[in-house]
């Protein structure tokens, strides 16, 4: 696999550390790793209760992480797959980077461009005081947009196939981040979010 940590963009947003790497892994590999993802991994999609409405979560979902570690997030608790080769090796390869040692993985699968993921933070008590948040895309490309919970800051960001994004510090405290959905004829993404529960 060919990786390229060394080229990164740094955004300059206030109460925020975020970096991207647009070509973490190159267009061949992370279209084989994309196709071995879709293919190989368990995906569930799981209800939600929003205002009192319960309706089917618009992605499909899967977690990995160390064993006794379930993670929970907008009233849905789900319990951690053991780790696979192929699961592993992406994650030996991000922590390089993050000099971090992840405990957990939540992947996600947007089929198209109607699947989505609402404004939130991932701010979530097991996660610590400033929990660092990497984010492995592979597929089709999307906007992941932030803003910020008091200033009339906000910030888009194109993931590209085979791209890393860090998120680490006070983000989770200042700001919120979504993949809107869009009415453009897209194909699939996955992307792998990893992080730390304590």
């Amino acid at each position: 696999m060919s990786l390229f940590p060394e080229e990164n963009i740094v955004f300059n947003l206030p109460d925020a550390e975020i970096t991207y790497f647009p070509q973490f892994i190159n267009s061949v590999d992370a279209h084989d790793l994309f196709q071995k993802l879709l293919q190989e991994t368990p995906w569930q999609q799981d209800y939600i209760t929003v205002f009192g409405k319960t309706h089917a979560q618009p992605r499909l979902t899967c977690l990995y992480g160390n064993e006794g570690k379930p993670y929970g997030y907008s009233n849905i608790v789900m319990q951690p797959n053991p780790w696979t080769p192929l699961i592993m090796y992406i994650k030996e390869e991000v922590e390089k980077i993050c000099n971090e040692n992840f405990t957990t993985v939540l992947l996600n699968l947007y089929r198209d461009g109607q699947d989505s993921n609402g404004w939130h933070a991932d701010n979530e008590k097991e996660l610590g005081r400033n929990p660092i948040i990497a984010s492995v895309s592979f597929g089709a490309e999307r906007i992941f947009q932030l803003k910020h919970n008091t200033l009339d800051n906000k910030q888009n960001i194109t993931l590209q196939n085979g791209s890393l994004l860090i998120m680490k510090g006070t983000t989770q405290h200042f700001w919120k981040h979504q993949i809107p959905k869009t009415k453009t004829k897209i194909g699939p993404r996955i992307n792998l979010t990893f992080r730390i529960i304590k």
